[in-house]
């Protein structure tokens, strides 16, 4: 009886000292090819090849245990996506995307870096077109009457970890920035499908622009997604120094 005293003691020390649970979301997947860049390369591939490089970054620099809601070509629907997520109980959710524009014109002259959380109004036209391209996936799943009450609940749930949503929005992308040297595009408010419902601070990163001549050739280098994942692994690592200094 002693013995498994003992063991059950050690093992609450063991998950005490466990790293964080992470979500890292790869955008879009199989049929669901997202942008394009000028040589063809489609942005599902390079988020998740990106998404596979933060996962070791985030398990080397704290410890975590990463889950990707995709580890391959695979399509997942945005519903999917958030009810795996929340099943698996995360500290945080970090969703990575790639960025495009429209016209050739656009495509030219913009590039650069956005972080989103959510926000049920958008922040900008801008903000607001982002969200539309990355929702377009959406098919609407209302509740039934009898799920009101939870869905209350949940609402309540999301808005305590809004502010810290927020908080994580501004920690990574400031590493960001200052890693790849990327423009600085700000960070953003967006009704974003894949970030609603989460009960997890959770954001979505446009790491860049991949329809853009020179940054879509770059995005698409290891090199550079490396140093991405790195950066925005810094980026958590800092803001869950906020949250322990915020607590204590």
């Amino acid at each position: 009886m002693r013995y498994l005293s003992l063991c059950a003691l050690a093992l609450s020390a063991v998950a005490a000292f466990a790293g964080p649970v992470v979500i890292v979301d790869p955008g879009h997947g199989g049929a669901q090819t997202g942008a394009v860049s000028p040589t063809g390369a489609w942005e599902k591939d390079a988020a998740l090849e990106i998404s596979k490089l933060l996962k070791a970054e985030l398990e080397a620099q704290l410890g975590a245990r990463v889950k990707l809601t995709r580890d391959r070509d695979a399509m997942v629907t945005l519903h999917n996506r958030v009810d795996w997520a929340n099943a698996q109980k995360p500290d945080l959710f970090i969703s990575v995307h790639l960025n495009s524009m429209p016209t050739q014109k656009q495509r030219q002259g913009t590039e650069g870096i956005e972080t989103y959380f959510l926000s049920a109004e958008a922040s900008g036209d801008q903000a607001k077109k982002v969200a539309a391209r990355e929702n377009a996936e959406f098919h609407d799943k209302r509740p039934k009457s009898g799920d009101t009450l939870a869905f209350i609940l949940a609402d309540l749930q999301r808005s305590e970890a809004h502010a810290d949503s927020s908080r994580l929005a501004y920690a990574v992308h400031e590493e960001l920035i200052a890693a790849t040297g990327a423009q600085d595009r700000g960070v953003q408010q967006a009704p974003f499908y894949v970030l609603m419902g989460l009960q997890a601070p959770a954001i979505l990163v446009e790491v860049g622009f991949i329809s853009h001549p020179d940054e879509g050739a770059r995005l698409a280098e290891t090199g550079y997604q490396q140093k991405a994942a790195e950066a925005i692994a810094r980026g958590v690592s800092a803001f869950l120094q906020q949250v322990s200094a915020k607590n204590r």
